[in-house]
């Protein structure tokens, strides 16, 4: 993957369950990870005391984040909403020159803040709730 534009990287949001994606708007920055927990099971016969790890053992997990200010009421509104419910929906991730990742997803912290001669900025944060999809583009 070359070099690409920040703005290419998209954030959406299924806000009514038919699979109609829609841009979480504003967004000036995002991230996406991936993680895996590990699980160790080093006993006294461990060759040379070596941590020994479970083949494809663990958790996985994807975690969104961004910030950036809203372009409309309608987007502050939906994502205030599903934070307050505590909701899952699903999420894709358009990653260009890459591919797309869908997956449930919940809001795990919803943060707005600004400073007296800016505009209102808002911090979001998602955590996987399903396994993700990847669809190479």
């Amino acid at each position: 993957m070359g070099a690409q534009r920040g703005q290419d990287l998209l954030v959406k949001m299924d806000v009514d369950g038919t699979n109609s994606f829609q841009t979480m708007g504003g967004l000036r920055t995002k991230r996406l990870a991936f993680n895996m927990e590990t699980v160790d099971v080093t006993d006294a016969d461990s060759a040379g005391r070596w941590r020994e790890l479970l083949d494809r053992g663990g958790l996985r997990r994807a975690t969104v984040s961004g910030s950036g200010i809203f372009k409309d009421s309608g987007t502050d509104e939906i994502a205030r909403q599903v934070f307050f419910e505590g909701a899952l929906r699903k999420w894709q991730l358009i990653i260009p020159d890459f591919g797309s990742i869908t997956g449930l997803f919940q809001i795990v912290s919803l943060e707005y803040g600004a400073s007296h001669t800016s505009e209102i900025t808002f911090d979001i944060a998602l955590e996987s709730a399903s396994e993700i999809a990847f669809e190479a583009l």
